[in-house]
C-alpha cells in the first residue's frame, strides 16, 4: 500500500475517532446508561463496544506487523465487498453482541480517555506501516486475513458503522 493511502486512512481513522470523542459533550452519564428500550445498547455500551473492538484491531494490526505469517491468505468475499464500499451494510446487526454481555462505563472520562489511548496507539503504529517490509496478516474471527493496513481501515469502519446507531439512540434521547 503506497504511503499515501496510508496516510489517508489514518486521517479518515483520525477523523472518526475524534468525532466519537467530541460528541461525549453532548452527554451526561445519565444519557450514556440510558437505553433506548429493552434488550439494546445505551449509547454507552456502543462507545465500550467500538472502544473494545478497536483495541482488539490494533492488537491484529501489531500481529500482521510482527511477520509475514499469513502472507498467504485471503480475505472472505463478504469482507472483499466491505472494503470495496469502504463500510459496512446499512443494516442493523442482530447477534450475541446485541445483548446485555457489553458493560456500562463507569463514567465519561474512562470513555474519553480509551479512545484518546486508541488514537495515540494506532498513530504510534501507523510510523510503522511504511517502515515495515512484513507481509503479515492477522485473522478476523469471521471474514479471514487483513493486513495491518486493511485492519486500520476495517477499525475506522467499523467505528463510522455505529454512527447510525448513535444517531437512533440520539433521535431517542433528544426527542423530548
Amino acid at each position: 500500500m503506497a504511503i499515501y493511502q496510508t496516510e489517508v486512512l489514518i486521517a479518515r481513522f483520525n477523523e472518526t475517532i475524534d468525532q466519537w470523542a467530541i460528541a461525549l459533550n453532548d452527554y451526561t452519564l445519565e444519557m450514556l446508561l440510558q437505553k433506548p428500550k429493552i434488550g439494546s445498547w445505551s449509547l454507552g455500551q456502543v462507545y465500550v463496544h467500538i472502544t473494545d473492538d478497536t483495541k482488539y484491531f490494533v492488537e491484529r494490526m501489531k500481529s500482521a506487523l510482527s511477520g509475514d505469517v499469513h502472507s498467504d491468505k485471503q480475505m472472505h468475499e463478504d469482507a472483499k465487498g466491505l472494503f470495496e464500499r469502504n463500510g459496512f451494510p446499512d443494516t442493523m446487526i442482530e447477534g450475541p453482541a446485541t445483548d446485555d454481555s457489553v458493560r456500562q462505563p463507569a463514567n465519561k472520562e474512562e470513555l474519553l480517555t480509551s479512545l484518546l489511548f486508541i488514537k495515540d496507539e494506532v498513530n504510534n503504529l501507523s510510523m510503522a506501516f511504511n517502515r515495515s517490509g512484513s507481509k503479515g496478516k492477522a485473522e478476523h474471527p469471521g471474514l479471514h486475513y487483513f493486513t495491518a493496513v486493511e485492519w486500520l481501515q476495517f477499525a475506522e469502519m467499523h467505528m463510522r458503522h455505529h454512527f447510525r446507531q448513535k444517531k437512533r439512540i440520539d433521535d431517542q434521547l433528544f426527542s423530548s
